[in-house]
């Protein structure tokens, strides 16, 4: 997702996501690379699972070069797709990891994760935040992980994530005009053949907030303690506005 946001910062060597000899290619042509960083699961770039062995493959090539595999998991982390951590699908450990988002269940707050290679590269005084540290936000953050272990949010994720997603499945694939339905547990995508931007009023106005991104995919993120009566009641929502969108002459 980079439209809209340039200039981008530069120093960075831009690669194809889900590719790992693009990875060994800039490996063997670029001495000064000292990282990999990118998301485990794509949010705004349209709920893009990186590949398990993909993963692994990336972790094997950082270990050979000496470098940081750094994943962002903002979106796709505390439980949302059934495991603490979506990495941990792929059994691999990241060097560094930024969370926020879910980690404070609504209250704003931020925080990175770092391994034995990278934790001795800030120390103290190095970096700085206004709001760093502030005792509502830390609070908020342990409280969501006692209540997400004691009424076992992760399992409920993964049960009610994969209800949801069979039932999508069901219902729209081999609809003309879907292409994939995508995602793990509670962090679903639905692509379409054609921008579908208006479907996030359309499904607003019959009672169902979600989003719409990388133009033609739409987002489902629902809360982790979604059960599967209101997850059949998504379905029961959207289902038809999709239809009905793509059965509309394209402009």
């Amino acid at each position: 997702m980079q439209e809209g946001f340039g200039p981008l910062v530069e120093g960075f060597v831009r690669v194809p996501f889900n590719d790992a000899a693009a990875v060994r290619e800039v490996a063997e042509c670029n001495p000064n690379v000292v990282a990999v960083f990118l998301e485990t699961i794509q949010g705004e770039g349209g709920i893009n699972p990186a590949r398990w062995d993909y993963l692994r493959e990336v972790r094997q090539i950082c270990d050979e070069q000496g470098w940081l595999l750094m994943l962002d998991e903002v979106q796709c982390g505390i439980g949302r797709t059934g495991q603490w951590f979506a990495h941990q699908w792929a059994d691999i450990k990241p060097d560094v990891m930024p969370l926020a988002k879910g980690l404070g269940s609504g209250v704003p707050i931020g925080a990175i994760v770092v391994g034995e290679k990278a934790k001795t590269i800030l120390g103290p005084g190095n970096h700085g935040t206004t709001f760093g540290g502030n005792p509502l936000s830390m609070r908020a953050g342990i409280e969501t992980l006692d209540i997400m272990l004691a009424d076992d949010i992760m399992g409920n994720a993964a049960r009610v994530g994969a209800h949801l997603k069979a039932a999508l499945e069901r219902e729209l694939m081999g609809v003309r005009g879907v292409k994939e339905v995508r995602g793990l547990g509670l962090m679903l995508g639905i692509e379409l053949d054609r921008h579908c931007g208006v479907i996030l009023s359309r499904a607003m106005q019959a009672g169902l907030l979600l989003s719409v991104t990388a133009d033609s995919v739409i987002r489902l993120v629902p809360p982790l303690i979604l059960t599967e009566t209101e997850a059949d009641e998504i379905v029961s929502l959207l289902v038809p506005v999709i239809k009905t969108f793509l059965s509309e002459p394209q402009p």
